[in-house]
């Protein structure tokens, strides 16, 4: 079946103002103002009220989070004692149901802000919650999303100087094993792909140097990507110089991982040789703004990575320190935090597209989705102007980020549409909305 979206009110594709043509999940063509496609189609859809951009693409979350939310143990903190706040809720509550409604509600809300692909980084396992990446396939399956499990890790608690209760916690053969599982399970190195799976010790401060290097090793045997947190806090730096007596990005070379396999989450806190020597390696970078305001944990050099060569994605971050699941919203957070940092004729709503698709693609080594353009998967996300906060607008594609857009009014995932008129095609949202409450409650209840 050949589809044409057709005349879209704007499209962020170059010689595509006629709109593309959808063929086998893919698209076949993009069309210039004023003209037909190259072949008859069969259907046609009008998208005149539309303006369509690539799927959004998240490259670090953590879905469990959304059970606590704007807990009263946790806001108005920084990382370090938000960490030691939410540990304790998280491990007496995190279950597989609760687990479940927590990726249910994040990936349902990703995709109604217009995201297309996610990744999470999931590194709780408490007793009972072996299957955790398990749960999350069978969920993007179900709703329809394209999703990189990244199969987290934590194996220094406590008792061994770490931040995370010994409840939640697994011991390194144990995360290796199940790594090597998922792996086999799961991970989908084909175009195309809808599962992918990453490797992802959660950070310098919550794991060992072993486990790291492991990480590497199975990585290349599999051909998958890394993921880690780095250079998220001062507090991680003077942990790192403490412990290991080194910054973080020693501590990641002297682990293997200056490698163009890695993205990292954050990446705020790097001096001018660490930008240098990341780029080099061609690095990721997952710049996660409103999360870093929320914690107050300072302002990712976007530019200068990008400059060094870094792929600089773009990423919600936890629904505990972002407070919501909107990856367009986080749009708008980019645009202004780095205005701040910056200026105001430096860093554009272009630069932030480009972070949210085709960087956030590099990040997690696709090159199949990320842009409108012929051969890449259908992933596009549409969005309309009829809301009172676009009333006056001249530029639609700016509109979305300066005026702030929230919910696409469209979404199609590999020719499929995912979304429908704002709802999610799969998914009850109301009745998704009362299990996900009751399931929270629990969270606010032990506390």
């Amino acid at each position: 079946m050949r589809q044409w979206i057709k005349d879209p009110l704007a499209i962020l594709a170059p010689e595509a103002e006629g709109g593309v043509v959808i063929e086998d999940g893919r698209i076949a063509e993009c069309v210039a103002a004023g003209q037909q496609p190259s072949q008859p189609v069969d259907s046609t859809f009008d998208a005149s009220r539309h303006v369509v951009i690539p799927g959004l693409i998240n490259t670090h979350h953590h879905f469990f989070q959304t059970l606590t939310r704007a807990h009263p143990a946790a806001i108005n903190k920084e990382l370090f004692p938000w960490l030691t706040a939410l540990y304790p809720i998280w491990a007496r509550n995190v279950t597989p149901e609760t687990f479940r409604m927590g990726t249910r509600l994040a990936l349902t809300e990703l995709m109604m802000s217009g995201c297309t692909a996610a990744s999470d980084h999931h590194y709780l396992f408490p007793a009972g919650l072996e299957d955790a990446i398990d749960i999350q396939v069978e969920e993007a399956t179900r709703l329809g999303i394209r999703m990189t499990v990244t199969r987290g890790s934590m194996n220094l608690s406590q008792k061994d100087g770490g931040l995370p209760p010994d409840t939640v916690v697994q011991d390194e053969d144990t995360i290796l094993a199940d790594c090597e599982r998922v792996l086999a399970r799961y991970h989908d190195r084909s175009e195309g792909a809808r599962i992918q799976v990453a490797l992802a010790p959660c950070a310098p401060f919550t794991v060992t140097k072993r486990l790291m290097r492991e990480s590497v090793a199975l990585a290349e045997r599999f051909d998958c990507r890394l993921h880690t947190h780095l250079g998220e806090t001062i507090d991680e730096d003077d942990y790192c110089l403490h412990h290991f007596q080194c910054r973080p990005v020693d501590y990641l070379e002297e682990c293997g991982w200056l490698n163009d396999r890695v993205w990292l989450a954050h990446g705020i806190h790097f001096n001018d040789d660490e930008v240098k020597r990341l780029g080099h390696a061609c690095v990721g970078v997952c710049h996660c703004p409103t999360s870093n305001m929320t914690l107050a944990s300072g302002q990712c050099r976007t530019k200068e990575l990008e400059a060094a060569g870094c792929p600089v994605g773009l990423g919600v971050d936890g629904s505990a320190s972002n407070d919501n699941s909107n990856l367009m919203e986080s749009l708008r957070h980019a645009l202004m935090l780095n205005r701040l940092t910056y200026d105001a004729a430096s860093v554009t709503h272009h630069d932030t597209y480009r972070w949210a698709t085709e960087g956030s693609a590099r990040c997690l080594g696709r090159e199949d989705i990320g842009a409108i353009k012929p051969g890449r998967q259908a992933d596009l996300a549409f969005y309309t102007l009829d809301e009172l906060r676009f009333s006056g607008a001249g530029d639609p594609l700016a509109a979305l980020v300066l005026c702030g857009a929230h919910t696409a009014d469209r979404v199609m995932i590999g020719g499929d549409w995912t979304v429908k008129d704002g709802r999610p095609v799969y998914i009850d949202i109301d009745r998704l909305r009362a299990e996900h409450g009751a399931a929270a409650r629990r969270f606010l209840e032990s506390f």
